[in-house]
């Protein structure tokens, strides 16, 4: 695309509106970089489909996700953020330095950045059962180190043969009386150590080649029952509580080809930083963070990208003051 001087010119453009969104907007509009969030299909991001939220620091009663991503929003817009419903379904970045770069919004509408902080997250991947979707937020988790809490002293269910699963799966064992955990094949994926793990923590009951044919309850996760692959041997066991750790998809997809990524589609930032491979885009939160995928870091990268932001913005400007000197 070519340079559109009718187009809408955005200081700093923020796509995506979880946890690491919407702490980039406080920070930048503190900043005066007068940011513009698009929210995506799922304002607020996965803590809107979480209930309690007992780990994030300063609610020492706990809060729903819902709630606390709208007190983020409130927060954000008080200093100035302009938060707009809309999905960002195309972009065009710049190589180069003090570049703009283009968006576009909901495939009609273009806008232009001269920064962008990238906060669209990953999304946990589902069985995709219709009793399973019921139940999500009723016993039904994708993070047992956000939820696992709740299931103190009871019994529950892992899905995944991973790594981690089987790290969530040991921690859960920490606080539940048994945790059962569903392996589809005959064998983990995880590594030795992490398998050694497994297999030697006592209540943890590991099923092999064993799928889940379906999560009983009608408002709470009430029981589970399981299907063995091999031998279409059903049974059924009684739980509270149902994990799926079989992985994320980090939401990508729009900037293939443009940034640098893993080989999973995780954006890859520089160092301690949130700097992309391109000037001017950063990355925060879950998109470029799968090791803690908590709403604690992905805040914390949420500042930095809105720094990183701010600091670049001041050395192109800076650079601008110079040329006019010489």
């Amino acid at each position: 695309m070519s340079e559109d001087n009718s187009l809408e010119r955005i200081k700093c453009l923020i796509i995506g509106s979880g946890p690491a969104g919407y702490t980039a907007a406080i920070y930048a509009s503190r900043a005066d970089l007068h940011p513009v969030m698009y929210t995506g299909l799922e304002p607020g991001g996965q803590l809107t489909t979480t209930t309690e939220v007992d780990n994030f620091p300063g609610y020492p009663e706990g809060i729903d996700g819902p709630t606390m991503m709208v007190q983020l929003q409130q927060q954000a817009e008080r200093f100035g953020t302009q938060v707009r419903i809309g999905m960002v379904t195309e972009v065009v970045l710049s190589k180069e330095e003090g570049g703009i770069h283009k968006a576009c919004i909901d495939n009609k509408t273009w806008v232009e950045a001269e920064t962008v902080i990238i906060s669209t997250g990953a999304t946990a991947k589902y069985l995709g059962l219709p009793s399973e979707q019921r139940l999500r937020g009723g016993g039904v988790s994708a993070c047992a180190v956000c939820d696992g809490f709740f299931y103190k002293g009871q019994e529950v269910a892992i899905v995944g043969g991973g790594d981690t699963a089987a790290e969530e799966a040991t921690y859960l064992a920490n606080i539940c009386t048994k945790v059962t955990m569903l392996v589809r094949s005959d064998e983990m994926r995880a590594s030795k150590a992490m398998q050694h793990r497994v297999t030697s923590t006592k209540n943890i009951d590991l099923r092999y080649n064993t799928e889940v044919e379906e999560v009983l309850g009608d408002q709470v996760v009430e029981g589970l029952r399981m299907i063995n692959n091999k031998t279409g041997e059903k049974e059924e066991i009684k739980i509270t509580g149902l994990f799926i750790a079989i992985g994320h998809k980090p939401n990508t997809d729009i900037f293939k080809g443009q940034l640098d990524m893993d080989d999973t589609g995780y954006l890859i930032t520089k160092g301690k930083s949130t700097k992309t491979n391109l000037p001017g885009v950063f990355a925060s939160g879950d998109v470029q963070d799968k090791e803690y995928r908590q709403a604690v870091t992905a805040a914390g990268t949420g500042c930095m990208a809105a720094l990183d932001a701010e600091r670049y913005l001041a050395s192109i400007e800076k650079s601008e003051e110079e040329k006019v000197e010489i």
